[in-house]
């Protein structure tokens, strides 16, 4: 079977969402043992895909920004898992100290940016963080991510406008999982079709198979290729389906179990270890050890934090304030 992507990519996909998947899963299950993981808690279970497919047509420096559904961008970024669980967990040693939580993941070394609580601020951020590379004169990019419910938020209108008047080097990523929380696409605008929200202000976009890191990657490298010749931003929203509720407290009532199965039949997991399978680019054993290699490190993970230290008293105002003084370039 010959396929348009490597051996190692189509490897790299399939650990990436492996580790995703199974990080995703055992903090759900720390979450429901009283006392471990507190607060809200937003999977990315069933959404990998596009976290694969972006990786591998970004640089590491590009810098991303999401919404508060952050674990799986966060470790695709390159935190590790220690680090995840730990800010999960509360504790000092998590990638945002402790302070942050499940909503609030942030690495600036591996250029993530967040985890944004407010529904659809991260947009208006993300053009933020467009402007200020366009301003140093780098030809970095920004991925900013958000759901199908932002899309209904003012925020969006107004930094497409000037995304565009700017030409901004930003790739506007629609992850459409088909529910604002509980509520379908259908009931909250006359719009189904996201990207066609970018018409009216002559921003290309596309409309692409989220289950498919294929289709995500192809997408994305155009965009990405675009924004780093000074052409300006993108939209793309990419059509994929969570498997687990909104949050960990969701009872899903607004959705059938057939629904959620047919879903399942495209999980972009097993569709992309058949690839690897059909293709004689792994064996089943060898799948089998990547498996237990990922199981591993996401139970260090627990264990490490288990171990690690409760913030200090002191942190609870430091890096709420700044206060530096900053020397601005006017000329």
């Amino acid at each position: 079977m010959s396929t348009k992507f490597s051996k190692e990519t189509y490897l790299y996909w399939y650990g990436l969402m492996q580790t995703i998947r199974q990080f995703e899963l055992k903090a759900e299950e720390m979450y429901k043992m009283a006392g471990k993981i507190r607060g809200f808690f937003h999977a990315y279970i069933g959404q990998e895909a596009i976290a694969a497919g972006v990786m591998t047509a970004t640089r590491h420096e590009d810098p991303f920004i999401t919404a508060y559904r952050d674990h799986g961008w966060a470790l695709a970024k390159g935190t590790s898992a220690n680090a995840c669980m730990a800010e999960l967990y509360g504790k000092a040693t998590g990638c945002a100290k402790g302070k942050g939580g499940s909503m609030h993941f942030f690495d600036k070394e591996n250029y993530f940016f967040g985890g944004h609580g407010i529904v659809g601020a991260q947009i208006g951020t993300g053009a933020g963080l467009a402007f200020a590379e366009q301003y140093k004169g780098t030809d970095n990019v920004v991925v900013a991510f958000f759901g199908d419910g932002a899309a209904r938020q003012g925020m969006l209108h107004e930094t497409f406008n000037l995304a565009m008047l700017w030409k901004l080097p930003v790739i506007f990523v629609c992850e459409n999982n088909n529910y604002a929380m509980g509520t379908s696409i259908e009931r909250t605008s006359n719009v189904h079709d996201i990207y066609k929200l970018a018409d009216a202000y002559e921003m290309p976009a596309d409309q692409v198979d989220g289950m498919s890191p294929e289709a995500v990657h192809e997408a994305m490298a155009r965009a990405v290729k675009r924004a780093r010749e000074g052409d300006g931003p993108t939209l793309l929203e990419m059509k994929t389906y969570r498997y687990k509720g909104h949050s960990i407290s969701d009872p899903q009532k607004y959705r059938s179990k057939d629904e959620v199965d047919e879903y399942k039949d495209k999980d972009p997991l097993v569709q992309v270890a058949a690839t690897i399978l059909t293709s004689g680019f792994a064996t089943q054993a060898e799948l089998d050890a990547i498996d237990a290699r990922i199981n591993e490190t996401i139970e260090e993970s627990v264990r490490f934090a288990e171990e690690s230290p409760w913030p200090d008293d002191s942190e609870v105002l430091k890096d709420v304030y700044l206060d530096e003084t900053y020397e601005f370039i006017t000329d």
